[in-house]
């Protein structure tokens, strides 16, 4: 059987592990994009590739001057931010994942706000992966808070009850965090098990049980499920996972993605556990309040496109797709791509990163509130060829860009910046 591992409303159970007071209490995780990426001050930011997920950053502040609602207030005294995460005793009041910090207030004005800690969390992710790899002989990391695991051959079908209840005491002893187990014949589904034995707690379905399983379950809840999908199955008149699955040739009318979704939700198709994920791709992102001026906007893609010059040169690949994608004030939104098969280089990803933004910038009347910068298609996994031209000259713009890596590393992200971004 494959078992799916969750970490119940992680952030918060961090906070709990490093002050013990907080258990019982409604508490939650606040979260608000990280502007000072633009100042001309030191940020102490560091950049982590080992975890992915919602509301997890590749770059992020090595500490937090602040770790309470103090942390959330801008410079006008308002409280600014959305949820990551809250407890459960603070879901009880109508406190949600996304919610705005000052909403969730109004729900439940004792709520105790603390400010993310990306490095307990990483931490905390990596020694429980560790010690997963010492009970299962095949661990996948899907996330900084969920790991998957194969139990085929190592533990006899009868006895995964027992395993997966024993082992989530064992977690919760050894490294103090709350965890939910799901188990089923596949990892779709025994991820689907896990948000039914949640909080701290187990659930098996075995292959004879799987359609009683998934008879009432809204189809909303299947992982794979987005907003389009969901529309589109409810003009169809498929509520539930058992309607999808009693319609099979309406579902796989609608293409191959379709069909693999019918798959996955008959327990028809499985993926095998992959002990080490290979990135494919790579961004940075930030939103901020309404900005018109677009010499600043300029000046932020460069502050942009420098750490995240960093982070590719850390990965040591060579991205060959390139987009960049504005978000404006009245849900106006606008984006550019671009194919280039060059060595990278951080001077010509600058340049890159600016032209997109000039032909992206469509709405110029509109104040700008998101920018992001996005590759992928490494070389090492395409199937594209570098081009000759100019090589040798790419090749000492690399060779420098590499010494300006060498310093960062040493000294920090902002020891060496670009004089567009004074």
């Amino acid at each position: 059987m494959k078992i799916h591992i969750d970490i119940d409303c992680f952030f918060v159970s961090a906070a709990r592990i490093k002050e013990p007071f907080l258990e019982g209490k409604p508490v939650a995780i606040g979260g608000r994009s990280d502007t000072k990426i633009f100042s001309k001050e030191d940020k102490k930011q560091t950049v982590n590739f080992e975890n992915s997920g919602s509301f997890v950053p590749t770059f992020y502040k090595a500490y937090e001057e602040k770790d309470d609602i103090d942390a959330f207030r801008d410079e006008d005294g308002r409280v600014r931010g959305i949820l990551t995460t809250s407890s459960y005793e603070a879901r009880r009041y109508g406190v949600k994942t996304a919610m705005s910090i000052k909403e969730a207030l109004g729900l439940c004005p004792n709520l105790i706000v603390k400010a993310p800690n990306m490095s307990l969390y990483q931490k905390l992710s990596h020694e429980l992966h560790e010690f997963l790899q010492t009970k299962i002989p095949l661990i996948e990391q899907a996330s900084i808070d969920e790991f998957y695991g194969d139990l085929e051959g190592w533990i006899e079908d009868e006895d995964v009850p027992r395993f997966i209840d024993d082992l989530r005491h064992e977690i919760k002893k050894s490294i103090l965090l709350p965890v939910s187990i799901g188990a089923a014949k596949t990892r779709y589904i025994a991820k689907l098990a896990t948000t039914y034995a949640k909080p701290f707690g187990c659930k098996v379905v075995y292959a004879h049980e799987t359609d009683s399983f998934i008879d009432n379950i809204p189809v909303g809840e299947f992982a794979g499920i987005g907003k389009s999908m969901k529309e589109k199955l409810r003009l169809a008149q498929i509520h539930t996972l058992g309607d999808l699955k009693n319609r099979r040739g309406t579902v796989e009318s609608w293409g191959p993605y379709a069909k693999e979704l019918y798959a996955r939700v008959s327990a028809e198709s499985d993926d095998e556990i992959q002990t080490k994920h290979v990135r494919k791709s790579i961004g940075i992102s930030r939103t901020f309040d309404p900005l018109y001026e677009r010499s600043e906007l300029r000046r932020r893609v460069h502050v942009l496109a420098r750490h995240l010059s960093f982070a590719i040169m850390k990965l040591q690949v060579i991205p060959t797709v390139f987009h960049l994608g504005i978000a404006y004030e009245m849900n106006q939104k606008s984006h550019k791509n671009i194919s280039l098969c060059e060595i990278f280089t951080e001077k010509k990803f600058d340049s890159l990163c600016l032209s997109l933004f000039n032909e992206a910038d469509t709405y110029k009347r509109l104040h700008v509130i998101r920018i992001s910068i996005n590759c992928s298609s490494f070389t090492r996994e395409s199937k594209k060829e570098l081009s000759l031209i100019g090589f040798a000259e790419e090749q000492k713009m690399h060779k420098l860009t590499q010494h300006s890596q060498s310093i960062r590393e040493k000294y920090g992200i902002d020891m060496l910046k670009w004089g567009s971004e004074l």
